[in-house]
């Protein structure tokens, strides 16, 4: 089962998926972590192979990634990483996924961090 099909689409078009139905299709999708440094490697950590990307930063950044490759944005609860996905959305960004309650659910889950 794709990301595609877990995921739950917004009005501004891009997909929700909680950590369960995100975790098995992380091969295969870029994640890109919008917190600042200090959450990235404090307490919660980071999922691994996720790129740092601070939401102050994105717009500077995004320009130059592939449109339409796919994206699982990650904050700690889920609020910055939609704010970026409403963004990106607007740069043309066609398979955008919010990872729902962001790292606060994923490690309520259980599911392994890097930190």
């Amino acid at each position: 089962m794709s990301l595609e099909s877990r995921a739950q689409q917004t009005a501004g078009g891009w997909g929700e998926i909680g950590p369960a139905d995100a975790a098995p299709e992380l091969a295969g999708i870029r994640v890109i972590d919008v917190r600042e440094t200090h959450e990235y490697v404090g307490q919660l950590g980071h999922i691994s192979g996720a790129e740092l990307v601070p939401l102050g930063g994105l717009l500077e950044e995004a320009p130059a990634w592939n449109r339409e490759a796919p994206l699982l944005l990650v904050c700690r609860s889920g609020g910055r990483s939609a704010h970026a996905a409403q963004a990106l959305g607007k740069l043309g960004f066609t398979t955008l996924y919010n990872l729902t309650g962001g790292m606060l659910a994923w490690n309520a889950a259980g599911l392994p961090v890097d930190r």
